[in-house]
């Protein structure tokens, strides 16, 4: 074991509805879409029977987690509306709750008003927040209230706007600084699982996005689990002059790459490869030097 990791001693368990995460081996999240606008068709799912077997087919695949999403994010999306977002929501939730009730189930959502209802009524485990509190001045107060695991993302400015020059001084220190007051916001809240995400494709550029990839290790300052989405996004599929539908092996390339740099939770559109790519890199890494 080296210096770095004798140093920065992760968390490496989450609780979720009252069972225990265990995150010393990195897991998997897959995504369900039930969104008529994404920018990977294949991952959306609206009719209840597929999102049924949509559910079934990530926990037979390997995935520890469920992540639910009804309002899309893409670069350049109009947001859809609360009551829209929520009735979509509770409708697959209620699909995998009656086939799954034990799946640990991730909400996708920037709010607060959507995550206490789904979380209240579903028994959702984990919201993940891609504004991290931004798009909602009372989500942090009410995931401290409802006392389940929070993933932080970073994104520089809202989905419609983000994309349009994305400029930074120093995009790692910028982002480390993010961090640190939105982590110290919500431990003195009383927050105490916190995930990280450094936002892939959110208000970056391409060059960006590879910058935070080759530096993933420094968010381990923070010693909480780090998160990455770049599962099929532009920063794979652009450089290689190809499409989302085409990207599914530079996904497995640099989700490895992720993975050497202290990932512990890949959201991945593709379960069974990224489980794979999982076990392959912890044999690797676990292997002695020499």
């Amino acid at each position: 074991m080296d210096i770095a990791s004798t140093f920065f001693q992760c968390k490496s368990t989450l609780s979720c509805n009252g069972k225990l995460l265990d995150l010393s081996t990195p897991v998997v999240m897959g995504i369900i879409n039930v969104t008529t606008d994404s920018f990977y068709h294949a991952s959306q799912f609206r009719l209840k029977r597929r999102i049924y077997l949509r559910a079934k087919e990530i926990l037979q695949q390997g995935g520890a987690i469920i992540d639910l999403g009804a309002c899309s994010t893409r670069p350049g999306a109009k947001l859809v509306s609360e009551e829209d977002e929520l009735k979509k929501l509770s409708r697959a939730a209620a699909v995998i709750r009656k086939h799954f009730p034990d799946a640990i189930l991730s909400i996708d959502t920037f709010r607060a008003s959507v995550a206490r209802r789904m979380v209240n009524d579903f028994s959702a485990s984990i919201i993940n927040d891609i504004s991290a509190g931004e798009m909602d001045k009372a989500m942090f107060e009410t995931v401290a209230e409802l006392g389940v695991p929070y993933i932080a993302m970073h994104m520089k400015g809202t989905p419609a706007i983000m994309q349009e020059n994305p400029t930074y001084d120093n995009v790692i220190k910028e982002v480390t600084k993010y961090f640190a007051t939105k982590t110290e916001q919500l431990s003195r809240l009383g927050v105490n699982d916190i995930i990280i995400d450094p936002g892939f494709g959110f208000g970056k550029t391409i060059e960006h996005n590879y910058t935070l990839l080759n530096n993933l290790d420094a968010f381990r300052i923070f010693n909480l689990p780090i998160l990455v989405g770049l599962s099929r996004k532009s920063m794979i599929y652009r450089p290689l002059g190809s499409t989302p539908d085409t990207a599914l092996n530079g996904t497995s390339v640099l989700n490895t790459l992720a993975l050497t740099k202290g990932a512990k939770v890949l959201r991945v559109h593709d379960v069974k490869e990224a489980v794979e790519t999982v076990r392959l890199t912890e044999l690797c890494l676990n292997q002695p030097i020499g």
